[in-house]
């Protein structure tokens, strides 16, 4: 018998179950909303309306994601989300791991200067309207989809995450690139690049679930309906009506009649957080690589 194995006492017994219980009501307060909007996204509204619909559809409808997706609306605002996320996330990576790379180098001029001056960006904003003005008026980003894709391109913090990762590749594999006549752009994108799987998957993530979830910056900047974004219309579906009340719900449903207000918002609530949690999966192991890696080493 091992030695080692201490017998369990009954206060290892109770913080077990005490950890087992906090746990279970933690992970239940997370993923039960999610739930309950898949549910009553998938069950009749006027049935929703009794009440007593908490954990399966009692009658079961696709008739809710027929009023969302009839709309012109929400399949541009897809286009838009698609496009701003693929190609707003490919850039914003590449970019801060490129300038990661450069400040990792302790032998860049002036490091310590933009390392501070990034470190003051984490915790200081230009504000609300001079930012407006900026990108608006000055740069002409306005009612542009480049708006999507310029502004949130470099993060300081990613920066941190990638700075840790870029210091445990042995410096002796770019010493022997150089040897072989390689220049630090062909060293960054042939061997550093390939190896930093986890830091790119982790700052892909959290670039992505950002342009995805982002609406304030098309409710700020653009105007033109063609650039709508599927964000910015789930923020409309669910505050309108409230708002503006029955008569334009009623138009807005049309021949629609086992709908409600509440059915309608949870399955476009669902419709746009459905491609994230799907992606999510895939990335998790190098999502919790690439942050340890980033907090111990950054």
């Amino acid at each position: 018998m091992n030695s080692g194995l201490r017998k369990q006492t009954v206060g290892d017994f109770i913080f077990n179950i005490t950890n087992i219980f906090v746990m279970a009501l933690i992970a239940f307060s997370t993923i039960y909303p999610f739930w309950y909007v898949l549910v009553i996204s998938f069950n009749s509204g006027i049935d929703t309306l009794k009440g007593g619909v908490y954990f399966f559809p009692r009658v079961w409808t696709l008739e809710n994601y027929y009023v969302v997706f009839k709309q012109k609306e929400i399949l541009q605002g897809f286009q838009i989300s698609i496009l701003r996320t693929i190609i707003g996330t490919i850039v914003s990576v590449f970019f801060t791991a490129m300038v990661a790379y450069a400040i990792s180098k302790k032998e860049l001029y002036m490091r310590k200067l933009y390392v501070t001056l990034g470190t003051i960006t984490m915790y200081f904003g230009g504000g609300l309207i001079s930012t407006y003005i900026l990108i608006s008026k000055w740069l002409g980003m306005g009612n542009k989809f480049i708006v999507y894709i310029i502004p949130p391109m470099f993060s300081f913090w990613g920066v941190v995450i990638f700075q840790g990762f870029f210091r445990e590749i042995p410096s002796s594999l770019e010493e022997s690139a150089k040897i072989d006549g390689a220049n630090e752009l062909y060293i960054f994108y042939k061997i550093v690049i390939p190896i930093a799987k986890p830091a790119l998957a982790t700052m892909a993530l959290f670039s992505g679930v950002g342009h995805w979830n982002s609406w304030f910056d098309n409710y700020l900047y653009v105007t033109s309906p063609k650039l709508q974004t599927l964000s910015l219309y789930l923020y409309k579906t669910v505050n309108q009506f409230s708002v503006r009340g029955k008569s334009e719900f009623e138009s807005f449903l049309g021949s629609s009649v086992s709908v409600t207000q509440l059915s309608v918002q949870c399955a476009t609530i669902f419709v746009a957080i459905f491609p994230i949690i799907m992606i999510y999966p895939f990335l998790q192991k190098y999502f919790v690589k690439g942050i340890m890696i980033g907090s111990v080493k950054g």
